[in-house]
């Protein structure tokens, strides 16, 4: 069992100057204390992320850091240029010296999309042209393309990654029939929801996975994204998770809210005892929180976990504090569950 971050990054009322180097300071403690990777989202026109350019963020995290790994989750791909993406992608892999993964993916928020001059109902297509795009910058020297939304005629190809033939690549996804595609390229996964839900995920990618690569034993990483507070009781627990979460759910859904519409699959609830009931929060002592998430981890199959500990206007200190609790007290305790992972 590995251990990761995931980081909207969300706007917390703090100067955004101070808001960064905070977030900087906790990827140094994430480095200290074993975390894997720090995932980060990408958002636009939405105090949902208010580091809307995950390779500017991420770069500057590099150099703050030694080992944890580094991966925007995802690249909304329908919005960037992928030949430039490529080429910075190569840039972030040697600037981290071989620490950079990225994930993929053509945007949950049609809104985003519209705001960045991009019709939702052509992404999944720009998508798809987009990825192939990518592959095989990081496999020429050369790069020969003729799509409907990007060409390239004998464009030469200059960098490569540090990693070869390219970084690990992810993807987010929300059914088990989503699992088809990223288990037979062995691409790592994220996903959401109850349990159940996870489990059928697992076990679908397992499935599949094992059919594309008969005989080999060392499996992806499918991964699940919880909120997470520990602090000394569980009733100090309950009280920050349930005063930063109002902000953070305002901050999730002003967009929504804006255009008179609801997300689709990313769907929260507004009240943090919900989110504890779902499963998709875990709150209390280094015991509750252990025993919560080890039934979580154990009943959905999963390799890898990835703990949002900084959400709306919790203060810095309580942060810090529960990253250290969790990585002193909890991780050790997890670490045993044995679904081994690349």
């Amino acid at each position: 069992m590995q251990f990761g971050i995931f980081d909207q990054n969300d706007r917390s009322g703090l100067p955004l100057a101070q808001q960064y180097e905070q977030r900087l300071q906790m990827a140094e403690l994430y480095d200290e204390s074993g975390f894997y990777c720090y995932h980060m989202s990408e958002h636009h026109a939405t105090p949902l992320s208010i580091a809307p350019s995950q390779n500017v963020f991420l770069s500057a995290m590099a150099q703050r850091t030694r080992r944890l790994r580094l991966c925007p989750l995802v690249y909304l791909l329908p919005i960037h240029h992928p030949m430039r993406l490529a080429e910075e992608i190569c840039m972030l892999d040697h600037l981290s010296q071989g620490r950079f993964e990225f994930g993929v993916g053509r945007g949950a928020s049609p809104h985003e999309l519209q705001a960045l001059g991009v019709d939702p109902a052509r992404a999944a297509q720009m998508y798809a042209e987009a990825f192939e795009i990518l592959q095989r910058c990081f496999r020429s020297t050369t790069l020969d393309f003729q799509g409907e939304f990007w060409r390239f005629d004998d464009v030469p190809v200059v960098m490569q990654p540090l990693q070869q033939p390219t970084p690990p690549v992810w993807y987010a996804l929300a059914s088990p029939e989503s699992t088809v595609w990223p288990a037979q390229k062995g691409v790592h996964v994220v996903c959401g929801g109850p349990v159940q839900r996870v489990r059928a995920i697992t076990d679908r990618y397992r499935e599949e996975w094992s059919r594309a690569n008969p005989g080999a034993s060392v499996e992806p990483r499918m991964g699940v994204n919880r909120y997470v507070v520990v602090a000394e009781s569980d009733a100090e627990a309950l009280e920050i998770g349930r005063k930063a979460w109002p902000v953070f759910y305002a901050n999730f859904m002003k967009l929504w809210h804006k255009h008179g519409t609801q997300p689709v699959n990313a769907k929260l609830p507004p009240d943090f005892d919900q989110l504890l009931a779902s499963g998709h929060a875990v709150a209390g002592s280094a015991a509750t929180v252990t025993a919560q998430l080890r039934q979580q981890l154990e009943e959905g199959g999963l390799n890898y976990l990835i703990s949002s500990f900084v959400f709306g206007d919790m203060p810095h200190e309580v942060a810090v504090q529960s990253v250290k609790r969790f990585a002193s007290e909890v991780m050790p305790v997890l670490r045993e569950i044995e679904h081994e992972s690349v």
